[in-house]
Parts: structure tokens; C-alpha cells; sequence
């Protein structure tokens, strides 16, 4: 440890993020940077505090304190390599990733924690920058061939570790280019997408092959893919919608929100013409019903297409700020409020609503109608909503369902192959990530459900190690 003592001499530093006024007019990424001496000390503030809960709470087992380390001493080289000794991608996790290791780091206790995520994508920028980051092909081949069928991140991790085994690996991905939701569900202004394609440009490098416009089950029978791999792994994620059904859910100007985020992604990238019938916000009254990450989403994305106003609306109850003694340190994901970059662009925000019905005029969606609702306790302890019959009418023009997503989809390839399914819906697994059809793996979401980009890194590389053991 260089120095003990930087946690109380050095106050925590946030990059921040670009102003309001600048940035809601492009796409760019919203997260500015810090130099390099910042950046230094900054990870000098890991206090060498005996007991790294950082590493209990990180679902990668990343060595915080070890990184934080020789990023203070300079030594970039070495903090990238041991970053990736659990971490296959720490350029994707250091934008994007919620960072429950800074939830548990023990300076949260003082609401300061180590920027440990800001320093990962630091780290991993300069070292993409100097030439530190280079493929690496194994050095001889097993002749087994493993085909991975999706490409977000545990499809990825799974196919970059079992490269490095020997492995012939193909990646196949149902759209135009690989990434999954990394690309196609994350905004660019979180993460933009040469990042995700210098990564690509790399496990290429290495020897994977990429089949693009590609969907198992569909394009290619499942039986064909069986009969000429050695192993499977379904990383296809959880791509059913949640849905609700109040009254008038037909209406046009209602749609799922992934519709909306990969649409404006796909026209930014050139692969839908700007002209094509489009999911617009263009001078609407935005509603997005439900407060998660991909509501967030939603706001940012509809600010920037020129809404005339954006509300979010949440069932659940408006969590505390700062600290919740319900989960209280060093709980990794404590359940407080959340204000990202896209709320402070300019968005109401509600709680404890419920949407009734949907309303229109001439097939087209113009309000919404909501009830306020409470949470009590059942005598068995459990919280049941409960009705206050207190009414509200919303005017929207468009309506996104950010209600997350409930298992994979079933059609096509997962029922072609006879898969059995968890009672969540999710592809059902052992412990060592195989289904119930015989060298059929599945990993990341579509056997976890809807889940975390780092949880989904861990549960690839999970299961290549499963796949190999196998196939060896």
C-alpha cells in the first residue's frame, strides 16, 4: 500500500458528467474524464482495509485493492492485466456497471468510496491508448468446436475464454452486428459503440468467428447447429418484454421501450434510414412507466429526440436518499434513490402510481390514466398493493413499457431443441450451466433472467469453464 493515509487527505473527486446544455443535443458519452494525476490519486485513496468487501460484493471477484495499486504507483500495465484476470471486459463495466464494490467499500460508510469504477474505465483507457491491450490467440488448437448462440456480454465472455482454451469458437448473432444489449439497448450517450467494437476487433484477432443477420431456429435449424458442434451455449439473454394489459393497451403511440432505444440506436449507426416509420418523441409528452435503468434510458433518449415534456412514473415506493436502514453496508445494492444523468436532463418523476387505462383519440394514445396505491404488510409479512382509489389522468402522446424483462424467448430455437425451462421461464441448468438436451449449455441472462452486465461477464466465464471440463 503506497499511501495509508490518502483516504483521509484526499476527498473523493467525480468526473462528473458534460454540461446539460451541450450534451442533450448529440449522442456522445455524458461522462467526462479525469487526468491522469487525478486518476492517481484517487485509487491512492483504497485504504488497505484489511477485510475487501469491494471483492466480496463485486460478481466478478475483481481485486480492487490490488489494481487500485498499482494505479497509483503508475503502473498501468500491471493494473489492467490484473483487472483482466477476472474481468474480460472492464471497458464495458467501468461505464455501465451499477459498481456494488463502492457500495461496500468500507468509505461508504463516511459516503465516500473509492471511484473504483470510474478508475477500471480509466485504467483500461490508457492502456487501449498506449497499445497495452493486444489479442492473444492460443498457441494450439483442441479441434473442438464450440458454437455460442447470442452475442451480449456473457455470450462474449464465454466465447473469449473458450477461444483461449483451444477452442474453435463461432459466435452466432440474430442482428446486424454483435454486442446484444450492449449495443442495441444501451444508448450511445452511456456507451458508445466503437467501444464496443474495438473489443470485437480484438477477439476477432484472436480467432472467433463472428455469423451475423444469423438467428438459430430460424435461419439455421437448431438440429444443424447440434450436428455440427461439439457444445452449445445459449447466451440469447431474456428477451420477452414484461407487459401490462389496462384498458385501451391497444392504442397506437404505446410500445416497449426496447423498441424505442434499439431503433434510435440502429438509425446512429446507419442501419435504418432516419425516414422509416419511427418510434419519435419529437414534440410529445413522453410517459415511461417504470423506474429502472432502462426508464432512464427512455428519458435520455426522448429529451434528445426533442420531447415536449418527459414524466416517469414508478409502482414502487420512492426510496430514500443517501441510506436505507433496511439495507444498510456494506450491501451491495442498496435500495436508495437513484438520480442519473437523464433525470437531471430534465424529467418529472412519480411514485406509487399504477396505470389503469389507456386513452385515445382516433387509435392513437393521448392519456393515461393512474391510480395512487400504498403497500401494507399481509399477515404473513409480505407487502400486497393496495388500492386508494384516488385517480389521476396523465396526458401522453407516447406511452414506453420500461417494465423490464420476465425469461428468454421460447419460440424458435430454445422449443425446437426441447429445452425445460426453470419455473420463471428462464432456460433451466445444474451447476455446471448444462441444460436438459445433451451438450446444450446456457449462460448470463437467459438462464438468470434479466440481470446485470457484470453478472452476465461471470456467468460466461463460469460456464466456459463448465463447457471445457466437458468437452476435455
Amino acid at each position: 500500500m503506497g499511501n495509508p493515509k490518502a483516504f483521509m487527505t484526499i476527498p473523493r473527486k467525480e468526473a462528473g458528467y458534460r454540461l446539460v446544455s451541450e450534451r442533450i443535443y448529440d449522442h456522445a458519452e455524458v461522462e467526462q474524464t479525469l487526468n491522469r494525476e487525478d486518476r492517481k490519486q484517487q485509487a491512492s485513496r483504497c485504504m488497505d482495509c484489511g477485510i475487501p468487501f469491494c471483492h466480496w460484493a463485486c460478481p466478478l471477484g475483481n481485486k480492487m485493492p490490488e489494481w487500485q495499486d498499482y494505479i497509483y504507483k503508475g503502473d498501468w500495465k500491471k493494473g489492467v492485466e490484473v483487472l483482466h484476470e477476472t474481468n474480460n471486459f472492464p471497458e464495458f463495466t467501468g461505464r455501465i456497471c451499477p459498481a456494488p464494490c463502492e457500495k461496500s467499500c468500507v468509505l461508504a460508510l463516511h459516503d465516500s468510496p473509492v471511484t473504483i469504477r470510474e478508475n477500471e474505465a480509466a485504467v483500461t483507457e490508457v492502456a487501449f491508448m498506449e497499445g497495452m491491450i493486444k489479442a492473444r490467440p492460443p498457441r494450439q488448437r483442441t479441434g473442438k468446436k464450440v458454437a455460442i448462440i447470442g452475442s451480449g456480454p456473457a455470450g462474449l465472455a464465454a466465447a473469449q475464454q473458450l477461444n483461449s482454451k483451444g477452442h474453435h469458437v463461432t459466435v452466432f448473432e440474430k442482428d446486424n452486428r454483435p454486442g446484444g444489449l450492449l449495443r442495441y439497448g444501451i444508448p450511445n450517450f452511456k456507451l458508445s459503440k466503437h467501444i464496443i467494437d474495438r473489443r470485437l476487433s480484438l477477439l476477432m484477432e484472436e480467432g472467433i468467428e463472428f455469423v451475423n443477420n444469423t438467428e438459430i431456429g430460424r435461419d439455421i435449424p437448431g438440429r444443424q447447429i447440434m450436428a455440427e458442434y461439439d457444445a452449445i451455449c445459449l447466451a440469447v439473454g431474456a428477451g420477452k418484454p414484461r407487459d401490462i394489459t389496462p384498458e385501451g393497451r391497444e392504442l397506437k403511440g404505446i410500445h416497449f421501450a426496447m423498441d424505442f432505444l434499439s431503433q434510435e440506436i440502429r438509425i446512429l449507426q446507419g442501419e435504418e434510414s432516419a425516414d422509416a416509420e419511427r418510434i419519435s418523441a419529437k414534440d410529445k409528452q413522453v410517459l415511461v412507466i417504470g423506474g429502472g435503468d432502462t426508464g432512464s434510458d427512455c428519458v435520455g433518449t426522448s429529451i434528445r429526440q426533442g420531447a415536449k415534456s418527459v414524466t416517469q412514473i414508478e409502482i414502487m415506493p420512492k426510496p430514500p436518499v443517501g441510506k436505507n436502514p433496511s439495507t444498510p453496508w456494506p450491501n451491495p445494492f442498496p435500495q436508495v434513490l437513484k438520480t442519473s444523468s437523464s433525470h437531471e436532463e430534465g424529467c418529472e418523476r412519480r411514485w406509487l402510481l399504477n396505470t389503469l387505462a389507456f386513452r385515445g383519440e382516433n387509435g392513437e394514445v393521448k392519456e393515461v390514466v393512474v391510480e395512487e396505491i400504498r403497500w401494507d404488510k399481509d399477515e404473513n409479512g409480505r407487502f400486497t398493493m393496495v388500492s386508494t382509489g384516488n385517480t389521476e389522468t396523465l396526458k401522453a402522446d407516447l406511452v414506453l413499457l420500461a417494465l423490464g424483462f420476465v425469461h428468454p424467448v421460447h419460440e424458435g430455437l430454445l422449443n425446437e431443441l426441447g429445452i425445460t425451462y426453470d419455473v420463471r421461464g428462464n432456460v433451466a441448468v445444474d451447476k455446471q450451466h448444462s441444460s436438459s438436451v445433451d451438450k446444450v449449455f446456457a449462460t448470463g441472462d437467459a438462464m438468470m433472467g434479466a440481470t446485470l452486465v457484470v453478472k452476465a461477464i461471470a456467468s460466461g466465464r463460469k460456464a466456459a469453464e463448465d463447457i471445457h471440463r466437458k468437452l476435455m
